[in-house]
């Protein structure tokens, strides 16, 4: 697994993928967050906390997660390197496995320059201090759990085609399905649909980022994860 994680995370930056999946992520946070005078600029809300930069990163992850993993099985399968990488001494699992944790450790390396927001808050607070820190670490366990579920179904759209783009559209498809089609769907159902947003991403991370760790969320992303490493990597022993 360790061999095929280098390799990904070397291509990431090897290409502009990383650079522009990192810039792009910043730039479009800096700018709501900072610079435009709109309801997500921190310093005009008037309170000590990060809920605005929580909102926009999973959306931002939507489509930014997409974007590292449509090459990871469709540039394989149309290059017709997959069937050299079977022949390593690998299995399906540590083919699966390598490519999740590189494109996660990229997304990860793309949340860590945000802690100075953190920092930014915890000084501009009134007193300084004033922030939520339960919530705040709670949001970003969150964010990386979101992180994680996005890019296993990332992977796996990426086994459904040879065209990259084709695996970005699905995975967006599926992840925003996944993260808001559930709210969407039960909000017109009213107290009938409360069990139904259970089944959705966003219900859990606004769960998390409150900042109590409940064993449910908890689970539920572990296994919506491990459901989408496990058809992606059954897709690859189909191939």
């Amino acid at each position: 697994m360790v061999p095929i994680l280098k390799k990904e995370f070397n291509s990431f930056f090897a290409s502009p993928i990383a650079y522009l999946v990192i810039g792009v992520f910043l730039l479009v946070n800096g700018l709501f967050l900072w610079v435009f005078k709109d309801n997500f600029n921190i310093l005009n809300a008037g309170f000590a906390d990060l809920n605005s930069f929580f909102y926009l990163a999973p959306w931002l992850f939507l489509f930014l997660i997409p974007a590292i993993t449509m090459k990871s099985f469709a540039d394989e399968f149309n290059s017709g390197t997959i069937e050299i990488l079977k022949t390593k001494p690998l299995t399906d699992w540590q083919i699966v496995l390598g490519k999740f944790f590189a494109s996660l450790l990229l997304v990860v390396i793309a949340l860590l320059p945000t802690l100075t927001y953190a920092y930014t808050v915890y000084q501009l607070g009134s007193p300084v201090g004033n922030l939520d820190m339960g919530s705040t670490i709670g949001s970003y366990l969150g964010l990386l759990f979101l992180a994680a579920t996005y890019t296993a179904i990332g992977l796996f759209a990426s086994t459904l085609s040879k065209n990259q783009i084709v695996a970005f559209i699905v995975s967006v498809f599926i992840t925003f399905a996944l993260f808001y089609g559930f709210d969407a769907v039960s909000s017109s159902l009213g107290n009938a649909g409360y069990t139904l947003q259970q089944f959705g991403i966003n219900e859990h991370f606004k769960s998390i980022s409150r900042g109590v760790v409940d064993t449910r969320d908890v689970i539920y992303f572990i296994s919506v994860t491990l459901f989408f490493l496990f058809i992606t990597k059954q897709q690859l022993k189909n191939e």
